[in-house]
């Protein structure tokens, strides 16, 4: 217990400043570099501008970061339905079926496949959840049968399923 504290002592000494100087100014030239290479490498990343960026937007605008842009694909989506093309239907289908399986992995679901992402959802997130897999069934079939039919009231239906989705999300208004 002495020698701890003649070391103490010895350290914050005046006697002891001039060989400790040296330690403590290659020290803080030290720290100093790792802080700046530690700094730069955050800028060079997108993390810490994705991380503002982020953390900004939903703290000033109350919704997640790329609600925007979510919103006019959603219009673009919606806008495939005034087709009369059989093929732009199963499309929008799919690409709304892309959305929500990029939402269920922003919400942290990391399954590698929606459907096992659904399977973790519980309906308190995702209200229309029974409907949301009445969806993803058509669009597997979409997917896996090249022969499937899509008629427009079905589709209608299948992405106003999405949309209720998208809607309680808050990733559309």
């Amino acid at each position: 217990m002495n020698t701890a504290r003649d070391i103490i002592f010895y350290i914050n000494s005046f006697a002891s400043y001039e060989p400790l100087f040296a330690w403590k100014i290659a020290s803080i030239f030290v720290g100093t570099v790792f802080l700046v290479f530690i700094i730069v490498i955050l800028f060079r990343t997108s993390w810490i501008k994705f991380q503002l960026l982020f953390d900004l937007t939903e703290f000033l605008t109350y919704k997640p970061l790329g609600v925007p842009n979510l919103t006019r694909q959603w219009q673009r989506i919606r806008s495939m339905l005034r087709s009369a093309n059989e093929g732009e239907y199963k499309l929008a289908i799919i690409e709304a079926d892309g959305i929500l399986g990029n939402t269920l992995t922003r919400l942290g679901f990391n399954q590698p496949t929606i459907a096992e992402r659904l399977k973790q959802v519980s309906p308190a997130i995702i209200p229309n959840l029974d409907q949301i897999w009445e969806a993803h069934k058509v669009r597997n079939n979409i997917v896996h049968d090249p022969d499937y039919r899509l008629s427009l009231e079905e589709a209608s239906k299948v992405l106003g399923y999405y949309e209720e989705t998208f809607k309680s999300l808050d990733l559309i208004s």
